[in-house]
């Protein structure tokens, strides 16, 4: 069957290889209608995804597919499951959700790997109650945009999305953002308001310099604040002075793969997918084939819309 393999290049080509077999209890065939090539798939595919140990043979870690009864099902593989990029693949039936029959698979694929990210840290690392306010640091990517939607979705009383491509940021108002301030703004005393819980996709120097921006305020000291690391798409590092963490009421912790258990992961995934499959948290996707893969590896890290995969 075709599949997108690994190469030494660092990106996948369409090839054959032997057709998966279910080999232990639970575990079905699937044909793969859907798969996004999302950062994460590319860092597990690559090796550097700090979740996983190695580049593995065909690339790919979630998707959406048929199974031989007709079911159309979301997946998300575990460690040792075989890649999703390929015609066909063994999913573990406990790491999947079903969907409505009626459901778009490449709606599916391509929204809910990065919506999930901020929808399981306000479910599962922060207790973020409706009527709370966010802040979305890296908003104009595609898990902020995501996240700017889950979390006016799941009840927050405003949603700041801060980002660096100002007409991106325009267009968020409309996906429930109440408040919008380019990057460089943010960094500055005054220019964002005070919040209950930051979601951060960029960390690295932005990160530190919009926490220090937020905690010379004395009301924002006393409030406090929860500041949940996503992603690092701006550094693996970010320099926060002691100083801010002694003088504020600030907690820092971390939402991802290992934090969050698997067992949090498989009972949030139906929440996530029913507002997917309804259209109320939504990313923009264009379709390649998997012929196509190669081009579209490369092409996805900048691409404005989600990729998506069609086998």
């Amino acid at each position: 069957m075709r599949a997108a393999v690994m190469t030494g290049t660092g990106a996948p080509r369409c090839a054959e290889v032997p057709e998966p077999t279910p080999g232990r209890p639970g575990e079905e065939l699937v044909e793969v209608l859907a798969v996004g090539i999302h950062h994460v798939t590319r860092g597990h595919a690559t090796g550097l995804h700090y979740s996983t140990e190695g580049p593995p043979p065909v690339a790919g870690v979630d998707g959406v597919g048929r199974t031989a009864d007709g079911t159309l099902k979301y997946f998300v593989q575990g460690p040792g499951m075989p890649g999703t990029l390929a015609a066909r693949t063994v999913v573990d039936t406990r790491r999947s959700v079903t969907l409505a029959a009626d459901a778009d698979p490449v709606a599916v694929a391509g929204t809910m790997n990065p919506a999930m990210a901020s929808w399981l840290a306000l479910r599962c690392r922060v207790p973020f109650t409706a009527g709370q306010d966010v802040l979305v640091l890296g908003a104009t990517g595609a898990s902020g945009t995501a996240a700017v939607q889950v979390a006016r979705h799941l009840g927050a009383r405003t949603v700041v999305a801060v980002g660096r491509d100002r007409e991106r940021l325009a267009a968020l108002p409309a996906l429930g953002a109440t408040r919008t301030v380019p990057l460089e703004e943010a960094t500055r005393p005054g220019q964002v308001p005070e919040v209950d819980v930051v979601l951060d996709l960029l960390w690295g120097a932005p990160a530190t310099d919009v926490l220090a921006a937020l905690l010379r305020s004395a009301a924002q000291r006393e409030r406090g604040l929860r500041w949940v690391h996503l992603g690092s798409m701006a550094g693996e590092t970010a320099p926060v002075p002691g100083a801010l963490l002694r003088a504020a009421r600030v907690e820092l912790v971390g939402s991802g793969f290992g934090s969050v258990s698997a067992a949090d992961i498989v009972r949030e995934l139906p929440g996530l997918a029913d507002h997917v499959t309804r259209g109320t948290i939504r990313l923009e996707t264009e379709t390649v084939p998997l012929e196509d893969v190669a081009e579209a590896w490369s092409r996805a890290a900048r691409s404005r819309t989600r990729v998506v995969v069609t086998p």
